[in-house]
Parts: structure tokens; sequence; C-alpha cells
């Protein structure tokens, strides 16, 4: 296999396609053989018949570059990179003139190809699971000229399996259920494994199923895994559950082939294989003559090996005696046979019954039905005792009804009760004082009368439950006695929230609807009409309707509400209910404006609410209430630096330069014109004769004219502008050289002329003469009363 056939371009050494190279040689020459027989007339399809009647024949070129499939084997182990195949051009003379190049998936990493020869070779193992073929292009260039002497071609390289993957079962484990006394060959499971390896070739995907664990009970399909019964009438009650292992083999289960396992858990479910079953065939009972009727005397069970519906048993009494005295049921849960009374025992008249009593399955399985009669029978012997029979109530139950607020003493109604013996002697009645609670009624002893102790109150209580004796040997009846209604509660609202208003709100908008509530009962208290107060001035805000279903609704008046304005208001709705005689009540809502989004959704109210009536947003209060702690640290740091700061060793009294004067105590007011007297500033023409230093104090003066007058300085404000005073001091004061060269801070005041209510500060007062009458201040309120006084005694000082 050393030799190269030059025929095709890719020399294959593999001897499988040696083969089908062979024949396909054999049968080009066999179609050229054919076409050389073929009659010169007519032309062939690669002919051309010229004007002169000659022929052109036409050369189509031999491919010389063609393409085939190559086969590499998975898993490969060996020490040397796997031979894949030879590449090959027609246009290769064996000089090295020609280089192959090999180029797609894998290409120069996993396929490298020699570019003199053109053989590939696999450098890695290759996985099939992962990759099943790699499609690669060929291309053949010459050496020198680097020109292409054939094209690119595509070709693929298919990873061929072997057998390395073992069967799975992807969803075991498993369970199942069979029914129990299946037949032979009953399907109870397909179970199916997967295989990894290439189904189409060979038998590495090839599966075979086996049995491990479970025979002689089961069996298995070796080609479709179907699990299935081998054992007739498997019995539930012998064994309930069984455990079954497949294996799952490939290579068509011969030897050397790979396997895996799965495990099947198979539980046979009932059927009604089993007839219930009385353990005794006899029994006895005692049952006393005051065994009340309907009421259970015994119990008889059957057994039932079977489950559910399977062992569901119907009880009874098939002799005619037993059936015209006594009942069966079945209890479901315990499965046992009821026994209770249809009809009074008497001693006197009958001592003893014997019933015959069947059990049957009520779900019974025709494929069993040769196992005989699912039923059984037994027989009971009822014996009657002899007791000393309580006296019998006319009435198993008494319900009684009497008015709430009845007067003490009422009757609600009456018990009695009659002793069944021959004797038949009197009955006593009283009530059971076991009863915890308040006591409401009496009864009378002897004719069974019960009346009321005290008033009763049906929304207190609606309903008494008492219990009420006869005689000494403990029999009682129970009674109870029903409260019936008066109409004595008013009807109120139902709700004590407040309302919202939004601030958007519309004319004709409902705002909220109400609804009442009584504790009367229906037929007093639930049908209910509302208004509002008629009484009261037509409320400009809000409407209320009534929507004769028992609810009401509130209706807005007026367009847009505000809560700065107002944000509470407060509506009382009378509401009426339709009792004897018809009660009313007045309940007042509470409604709250809050500003609302789109579609009536509240935006903020309450706290918010607050803040928005003060005028403050959330961060202004912010921002105050951190000014204010600013100016507290401040003034604590101020107070803390005065109080450390060291007073002067030595006070010179003679330092003129000091010109800013500090007092701790506070002046007296208007009255103390000992500091500083302003007169001076109103009297310019006296200060322009008396010229004195600004940084001394001046004495008060007074311009007086003839003896006993004293006019007052501002009564020549009107002869000099005071404006015109005031600059030229300041002009003199700073050109003056006699005073000390610092700065000096005077200040002036001066409220102007020309009011026509003329002035009103009290400067002038001390200085000027006034008949005015201050009496009137008093009719301004108390704040004014002091002033008032203040006047009249600066007035009285200057008369005297």
């Amino acid at each position: 296999m050393s030799e190269c056939l030059h025929v095709h371009p890719y020399c294959i050494k593999n001897s499988f396609f040696m083969t089908h190279l062979l024949l396909l040689l054999s049968l080009l020459l066999l179609f050229n053989t054919m076409s050389h027989h073929v009659s010169t007339k007519v032309p062939s399809k690669n002919q051309t018949k010229l004007a002169n009647g000659e022929t052109e024949v036409h050369h189509r070129p031999k491919r010389g570059w063609i393409w085939n499939q190559f086969f590499v084997l998975e898993e490969h182990m060996g020490p040397e990179a796997q031979y894949v195949g030879k590449l090959h051009s027609n246009s290769d003379k064996g000089d090295g003139s020609v280089k192959y190049i090999l180029s797609g998936e894998g290409a120069g990493t996993i396929f490298i190809i020699d570019e003199v020869t053109g053989d590939i070779h696999a450098t890695k193992s290759l996985d099939r699971e992962r990759k099943t073929h790699y499609v690669l292009h060929a291309q053949a260039l010459d050496r020198n000229t680097k020109e292409a002497l054939e094209p690119k071609s595509e070709f693929i390289i298919k990873v061929q399996d072997i057998n390395d993957n073992a069967p799975k079962f992807p969803d075991g484990p498993f369970v199942a259920m069979v029914p129990e006394m299946s037949e032979v060959g009953t399907s109870v499971l397909q179970v199916t494994a997967t295989d990894a390896d290439d189904p189409t070739y060979g038998n590495s995907a090839r599966i075979v199923y086996s049995i491990l664990q479970g025979q002689p009970y089961f069996s298995v399909d070796p080609k479709t895994g179907i699990i299935r019964t081998a054992l007739a009438n498997m019995d539930r009650e012998a064994r309930e559950h069984y455990t079954v292992v497949i294996q799952a083999k490939d290579m068509a289960g011969q030897v050397g082939g790979l396997s895996g396992s799965t495990t099947i858990n198979i539980t046979l479910t009932d059927v009604n294989d089993n007839p219930p079953k009385f353990p005794q065939k006899n029994y006895q009972l005692y049952v006393p003559e005051s065994a009340q009727v309907g009421k259970p005397v015994g119990k008889i069970k059957a057994n039932d090996e079977d489950l559910g519906i399977n062992a569901d048993i119907k009880y009874s009494i098939i002799n005619s005696e037993g059936a015209n005295m006594f009942s069966i049921s079945t209890d479901r849960d315990t499965r046992e046979g009821i026994l209770s009374l249809k009809k009074p025992l008497n001693y006197e008249k009958k001592k003893s019954y014997t019933l015959h009593i069947e059990g049957m399955n009520t779900h019974v399985d025709p494929r069993f039905s040769y196992l005989g009669s699912f039923k059984d029978t037994a027989t009971l012997k009822i014996t009657v005792g002899d007791v000393d029979e309580a006296p019998v109530f006319s009435m198993d139950y008494y319900i009684m009804e009497v008015y709430e607020n009845a007067p003490i003493g009422t009757e609600v109604g009456t018990v009695t009760a009659q002793d069944p013996d021959i004797k038949n002697s009197p009955v006593r009645y009283y009530l059971d004082i076991k009863e915890e609670g308040e006591r409401y009624f009496k009864i009378d002893e002897s004719h069974g009368i019960i009346r009321t102790i005290q008033p009763l109150d049906r929304e207190d209580m609606p309903w008494h439950n008492i219990t009420v004796m006869a005689s000494d040997v403990g029999n009682h009846v129970p009674a109870t006695v029903q409260v019936l209604d008066v109409n004595d509660n008013p009807p109120e609202i139902a709700t004590q929230e407040e309302g919202i208003v939004c601030e958007s709100s519309r004319p004709g908008q409902v705002i909220q609807t109400v609804t009442a509530m009584d504790k009367d009962d229906f037929a007093n208290g639930q049908r209910f009409s509302f208004a509002l107060p008629s009484h009261l001035p037509v409320n400009p805000n809000f409407t209320l309707k009534d929507n004769e279903d028992g609810t009401a609704s509130i209706i807005a008046r007026r367009r847009r509400f505000s809560h700065l304005t107002q944000e509470l208001y407060e509506l009382p709705i009378v509401v009426w209910d339709n009792g004897e005689p018809s009660l009313s009540g007045t309940s007042t809502l509470t409604l709250r404006v809050c500003p609302c989004q789109r579609h009536g959704r509240v935006r903020m109210c309450q706290g918010e609410a607050f803040l928005s009536s003060a005028g403050l947003s959330t961060g202004a209060l912010i921002a105050i209430l951190l000014c204010i702690v600013i100016l507290l640290a401040i003034v604590v740091l101020f107070i803390t630096l005065r109080r450390s700061k060291k007073e002067p060793l030595i006070i010179s009294e003679e330092d003129v330069r000091e010109n800013v004067v500090t007092y701790d105590d506070e002046g007296g007011g208007e009255e103390d014109t000992e500091a500083f007297d302003i007169i001076a500033l109103r009297n310019p023409a006296a200060a322009e004769e008396l010229k004195f230093r600004r940084d001394v104090r001046p004495e008060a003066r007074q311009h007086c004219g003839p003896p006993r007058t004293c006019q007052s300085p501002a009564l020549e404000l009107d002869e000099v502008d005071v404006h015109e005073f005031i600059k030229q001091r300041l002009v003199e004061a700073d050109t003056d050289t006699s005073v000390p060269p610092y700065d000096s801070l005077q200040t002036y005041a001066y409220e102007g002329q020309g009011s026509p209510t003329g002035t009103i500060s009290p400067l002038d007062s001390p200085g000027t003469q006034s008949e005015q009458d201050y009496n009137y201040l008093d009719d301004w309120g108390p704040e004014f009363q002091k002033l008032a006084e203040l006047y009249e005694e600066a007035e009285s000082e200057i008369m005297t």
C-alpha cells in the first residue's frame, strides 16, 4: 500500500477505500467504452456542427483536485500523532515545488499537514461525543510563484466512534405500582437507558436489558426494557414491597461491553380479595331500659385485611325482631357498627332481644367472586335492664321568649314532666345551681313556671341557657330563653374616623359615604334615614344625601377648600331607625381638608398640613432651628469670654480718651434727665449761647423769661431748622482742635416736621407745659392705663 494512485488527486492509503476506488474506475472505463460505440451521425453534447459540415469537438479538462471524507479514531492514546490521510494534486511532480496548505476547524492545533507530501496527522486525542466531525479546506500553491495550482477545496474529517461510554438511566431510580393478584405478564414499568456512543456505527450503542434482582417475581424485556410480572397471584397481604434491579449493557450484551444499572421499587396495590370476618359468632350486650332513643347503646366490628374502600363494610340487622327496635350504622373512621335505639325500651314489657347482624363489603370486585361471598354474619343477644325511671318532660327542648326590660316576676314559660313509674309520684322542679354566671330566672317547684328575677337587656345578652331539673333522681331538660328586642337604642354613625376633603373638591362631588349602626336587632335597627339637623342654619360647605339603602353621601356644596384657611370641619348628622317607636341619634363627623393629587389621592395631611398652615416648609423650619442653635452657641461663648476676662490692675480716672461709656444698670426711662438732657437738641439757640465739650455730660438748662414762668425750648423749633443745626454741629466737631484727637460717636435723632397730626414723641414732655387731659387713655383699655398715669405725674411736677 506504499504506492500512490495518481488518477485521483487524493491518494488514500486506507484499504477500506481502495475497493470503492477500483469499483469507480471500472465504471468509468465501461462508460468510455460505451461512448465509442455511439453513432457519429449524431453530434455529442461536447461537439458543435459547423456550416461546412465539419464538427468541432470541445475538450473538457479533467478535474485534478477533488476531495473525499477522512476518518480518525477517537480517544487515540499512542505516543505519535495519528495518521489521518494524504492530499495530492496532479500538478505535484514529486520535486517539492508544490506547497500544501490546510485551514478550517482545528487546522494547526488538532490537525497538521506536511507542506511537501500532503500527509495529515491528528496531534490530539479526540472525543466523538464532544464533536463528531471537522470541516477543513485544502489548497495547493506553487512554492516559487505562490500562485494557486488548485482552487481551495473543502473536505470533512469524521471522528470514528469507539465504545467508551456506558449506558445510563437518566431518570432512575424508579417507583412503580402494580395491583396484587395480577396475571403473569402484566406490564409494570418501562425503563430506558441512553448511550452516548454512535448508534450508527457498530454495536457501541446497542443496549440489551437484563434483571439482576427481583426474580422470580418480575422479568424484563431485553430489547424494550418493559418490566412485567413473572409470578401469578402475588398477595399484598403476604408481601407488599419489592426491589428490582435492571442492568443495561451495550455491545448487544457481548463480553467486553459496558453496563449500567438502576433500581425500581415496586409496590403491590390493594384489591378487594378478602371478605370481612367477625372475630366470633355470638355476642351479648346489656342495655338499661332508660337508654335514650337515637343514642348509641353498643358497638360491633368485623375485620377486613384489605385497605381503603376495599375494606369498607356496611352493617345491617337482617331479622325483623331486632330491626324494629334497633338500628345500626357504620363509623367510617373505625369501621365499627354503631347500635342505636329506634324505640324506647320497657323492661316490664320485654326483657331481651336477639339481633342477627350482617357485615358486607360495599365495593366487590367480580374478578374474585370465585373466593366466595364477601360478607359475614354474627348473632347479638341484648338484655334489657330494669331501672328506676326519672320523670319524663313533655318536650326534649324548650324555647321561650320574653321582651327585654320586662318587669321583675314576668312569666317566661312553663315546663312539665311526668313520672313514668306505676306509682306516678309528684314531680318537683328546680333550676341547675351549678350553672355559672348571674341568675336571671326562678322556677315554681310545683308547677314548673319560670319567671324573671331582674330586668333583661337584649343588647347585653340576647339568649339565656338554663337547665331545669325534675324530682331528685337527676333527670333534667335544657331550656333556652330568648330575650326579645324592643327599640331602646338610638342609631349612630358607624365610623369615628375623620373624613378627608380634597382641596380640589367640586360642588356636587361625593366626599364620603357613611353608614349607621344600631345595637337593636334587624327588625328595629337595620334600616336608617339620614339628614342634617333642621334647627341649624344651612351648611354652606356640605350637604347630605340619603341613599335609601342604609347609607348616606356627604356632598360638597362649594368649590375648592383650603387647609390654610380652615383645616377641620364638623358636620352633625341625624340618623333615624325604623323601630317602634322610632329613635334618632346625632353624630358629629369630622372632616379634614388635605391637599390631594390627581384621582383624589391624598398627598399630605395632619403633620405636613400643620407646617403648611404656618406658611413654612420643612427646609425653612430646619434653617430656623439651625440659626437658633448658632445664636445660642454665640451667647454661651460670649458669656464664657466675659467671665474669663481679667480686670485691669489700675483704673485711671483721668483718662479722657475713653469716649465709650458702658452702663450696667437699666436707665430710668423718660423721667431720667440726669444722664443726658435731650432738650438741648430741641433748643438750638440756647445751645449756641453755651458751647460745651461734647465728651462731658451737659447740664439741663431751661430758657426762662419773666418771673415764675419757664418756657420749654421746644417752642422755638419753628424758628430754627434743626437739620441745619445738626449739620453745623458736625462741622464744628470736625474742625475743633481743642478736643482730643480720638474718634467720638455722637447720635442725633429727629422726627421731622410737617406731620398733620403733630408729634407723638414724649421727648419734650418734661420741659413743656400742657393742659391736656389724659383720662381718655383709660378708655383705650388697661394697656394704656399706665401711660396715662405717667403723663399725669409729669404734668403735676411741672406745675409745681
